[in-house]
């Protein structure tokens, strides 16, 4: 039996940003419900939807003030059971995001059961995803309370048992409301080295990513909670290898059905800081996926993606946002769908959105990027070089609104948005959906495919031309048949050899030539053989 995540297709609202019903300029769950036929349209499945959990939004929601009510900026209890009741009525599912790793600092939990946070009289030296200190004093307790990522998400410490049985209250509560599933932020990171050791540099990575009872902690989730339910789990992993991801998502361990990796996202920067950059080797990202293809293989579950809130648009990133925009959109579509996993749509990522260059710093609103861009300008770093890097790598690039239609801010709010719509939303809107030709059309046919085609769910992965520092081409083979995929990440043609089969889908109206391959710029084309 096929479990139904793996044929399935998620997409990924990001709720600030994809319809404001109300028109304050923020994104709501009465936009969501609004806008459910455009998702059932295109043929998706799961919705991942980003925290819609009551925060003061330091960290826009990944900061949870209280995990079973709604933020007033989103809506009611009442408006979230309408929007499930209602993505239910069409078929899908809803998968919501699960943040345990840390709560915001105005949590109850933070007051009265200060147990469950982690502190310490001196602290090491490990430093903040945010930048800074990972440590930050808090007066009344005379302490100090670590914390990974901004310092008003305080850690959970997941050594208390009590902790982790009112997070598994928490998870059922949810499950029994009728959730299925869930996206698990930074789930391993969960367990800490107790020693909590300075680190070299300041990096304390090795001492919390996939740390000493990461697999105690989720195995014991699984047997608690998530085994109860028919449900989908994905874990957001920085920092996993292949060899970890094997052990998160083997059935036979009962942890999770699958992880998102990190490593073909860090192929474009230059060692571990994601703000230095390089260009893109495509043989990096050919070798890396094959890695990943092969090792999951009949053992664990991939996950499949190029976008999400954290990462910038994926046609500026790997594509061409100018000249070629319709045309490498469908190919890097066609790319990681074809491949063996569950694929992610990240909220535009279907009209091929791009990344947004501001003016200046004032219109970006990520804690991430902001406290980068301060760190940066006081040790002596020119404003134009940090700029430059925001624009390819900033968060913002994702977070920009929806773009419905032409009107103003995109269709997006009557009001004023909270952060500012791309200028681009003339052009690049839903509006054109319809049209045979357009890339929502493309997406669609390749959710219908992974659906109706037991190859993609199933076959084996097989890479070709491996040092081709232009083309991706891959084969999937099944039982008695074979698709044959090549994807040109290039402005310039290329020629092979004509694959055997029928031509299955492509991204220009007709093949080029009879006798060869002929891949004109960012062309994709993928053949089907059936013996």
């Amino acid at each position: 039996m096929t479990e139904w995540w793996k044929k399935g297709t998620v997409y990924q609202i990001y709720p600030r940003s994809f319809m404001d019903a109300n028109g304050d300029g923020v994104g709501d769950i009465r936009g969501i419900i609004q806008k459910l036929d455009y998702l059932e349209d295109l043929g998706i499945d799961i919705v991942w939807l980003s925290p819609v959990y009551d925060s003061p939004n330091d960290d826009n929601g990944y900061d949870i003030r209280d995990y079973q009510k709604i933020m007033a900026e989103f809506g009611t209890m009442e408006d979230f059971d309408e929007m499930l009741e209602q993505m239910h009525a069409r078929g899908m599912k809803l998968m919501m995001d699960l943040v345990v790793n840390h709560t915001s600092d105005e949590h109850g939990w933070f007051s009265s059961k200060p147990e469950y946070y982690i502190w310490r009289g001196k602290p090491n030296n490990w430093k903040s995803f945010f930048s800074g200190s990972a440590w930050e004093f808090d007066e009344q307790r005379q302490q100090y309370y670590l914390h990974l990522f901004s310092k008003k998400q305080p850690d959970l410490n997941w050594e208390n048992p009590d902790l982790r049985e009112s997070v598994y209250g928490m998870m059922r509560w949810w499950l029994d409301k009728g959730v299925d599933g869930f996206r698990m932020d930074v789930i391993n990171l969960i367990s800490k080295d107790p020693e909590l050791p300075d680190a070299p540099d300041g990096d304390g990575g090795p001492y919390y990513m996939n740390g000493p009872k990461i697999h105690d902690y989720l195995q014991e989730m699984n047997r608690e909670v998530l085994a109860e339910y028919d449900i989908v789990t994905v874990g957001e992993m920085p920092g996993a290898s292949v060899a970890d991801a094997v052990n998160y998502t083997d059935p036979e361990r009962r942890e999770l059905n699958m992880i998102f990796t990190f490593e073909h996202m860090g192929l474009d920067q230059t060692g571990g800081e994601k703000w230095d950059l390089k260009p893109l080797k495509l043989t990096d990202l050919k070798h890396n996926m094959e890695h990943w293809q092969h090792a999951l293989h009949k053992k664990g579950w991939n996950s499949l993606y190029w976008n999400n809130h954290d990462q910038p648009r994926i046609v500026s990133r790997f594509g061409d946002d100018g000249k070629y925009r319709i045309e490498s959109a469908k190919m890097l579509a066609a790319c990681l769908h074809f491949m063996q996993g569950t694929p992610y749509i990240y909220q535009g990522e279907e009209i091929g959105m791009t990344n947004v260059r501001f003016d200046s710093i004032d219109e970006y609103r990520d804690i991430e990027t902001l406290n980068m861009y301060d760190e940066k300008r006081s040790g002596g770093v020119p404003h134009d070089t940090i700029m430059r890097s925001i624009y390819v790598k900033g968060r913002d690039n994702a977070r920009t609104p929806m773009q419905w239609n032409g009107d103003a801010n995109g269709g997006f709010t009557t009001g004023t948005p909270w952060l500012g719509v791309n200028p681009n939303y003339k052009d690049i809107n839903t509006l054109n959906k319809d049209d045979g030709n357009s890339i929502f059309q493309f997406y669609r046919k390749l959710i219908r495919m992974r659906k109706e085609m037991e190859i993609i769910t199933h076959g084996n992965f097989t890479l070709l031309h491996r040092d081709d520092d232009s083309v991706f081409a891959y084969t999937r083979e099944y039982e008695d048949e074979k698709l044959t995929v090549y994807c040109n990440f290039s402005d310039r043609e290329q020629q092979f050899d004509l694959p055997d089969g029928e031509l299955l889908i492509g991204n220009y109206n007709s093949l080029e030539s009879n006798e060869l391959l002929v891949l004109r710029p960012y062309e994709t084309a993928v053949f089907n053989k059936k013996s």
